[in-house]
């Protein structure tokens, strides 16, 4: 843990950073935790190196009454997501499986390109190379099979659902679901989720990761994930993990 200097405000910090040799900055899963009346930065993170803390308040204009608004603003001021500009984020755009598993992979504080890549469709120039490089050497995607991922398809929400119920194996958080048909039954459509998905999307649900789409409790296992929906799925995923 990092002691915060006395007069300095706790609040004015947004997450911790590791900077590799490159020189590249990214985020480590930080909590700010008070102990006998003296608060600290708890650095979450899966390896030891140098650790610093850092404000860095990211706001963007066009999500100033989204029903998603604080996470998206968490998120960015972690270095976890990013806007379409310093001003725009796009809330209800779709996202890919590329972006999805590279949030994720931010989120946990990986240090991207680590273990191999298996993927013929992934391309060792493409930006995204070496967080899917990471991603899979910890388990959390898959591909649909024949060595492809689809690294530019839209993920779906049993998709996305899968790929956080992967990462909580990396984040040791552990969320028991005794009936899966059972849990599902909330939802009108949950039998439209694939069988591959079924116990995943379980877990979301009696975890609360992911919301219902609408007042008729619809999952909507085959819809394309949003950028703001992306956000509070990650973000729920540390806080339920005790992260942040």
């Amino acid at each position: 843990m990092i002691a915060i200097p006395e007069g300095v405000d706790p609040s004015k910090i947004t997450t911790g950073i590791i900077v590799d040799s490159d020189g590249t900055a990214r985020h480590v899963p930080t909590k700010i935790v008070a102990i006998e009346g003296k608060h600290y930065a708890r650095i979450n993170s899966l390896t030891n190196s140098i650790y610093a803390v850092i404000y860095y308040p990211i706001e963007f204009k066009d999500i100033e009454t989204h029903w998603a608004k604080e996470d998206i603003h968490d998120m960015a001021s972690r270095m976890i997501i990013s806007g379409i500009s310093e001003e725009i984020f796009e809330p209800n755009r779709d996202i890919t499986r590329a972006e999805f598993a590279t949030m994720i992979t931010r989120a946990l504080g990986l240090k991207p390109g680590e273990g191999n890549n298996s993927f013929t469709d992934v391309n060792s120039d493409a930006w995204y190379y070496g967080y899917i490089k990471t991603a899979y050497s910890y388990g959390i995607i898959s591909g649909y099979g024949d060595n492809k991922f689809g690294p530019m398809d839209k993920i779906t929400r049993e998709q996305a659902m899968t790929m956080i119920v992967n990462a909580m194996e990396t984040t040791d958080l552990e969320i028991e679901v005794e009936d899966i048909d059972k849990t599902g039954a909330e939802y009108v459509d949950f039998s439209g989720t694939a069988n591959w998905a079924k116990g995943s999307t379980a877990i979301c649900i009696e975890g609360n990761i992911i919301p219902a789409q609408n007042i008729w409790q619809l999952l909507e296992p085959k819809k394309n994930v949003t950028r703001a929906e992306t956000a509070v799925m990650i973000r729920k995923l540390l806080q339920k993990s005790d992260l942040i």
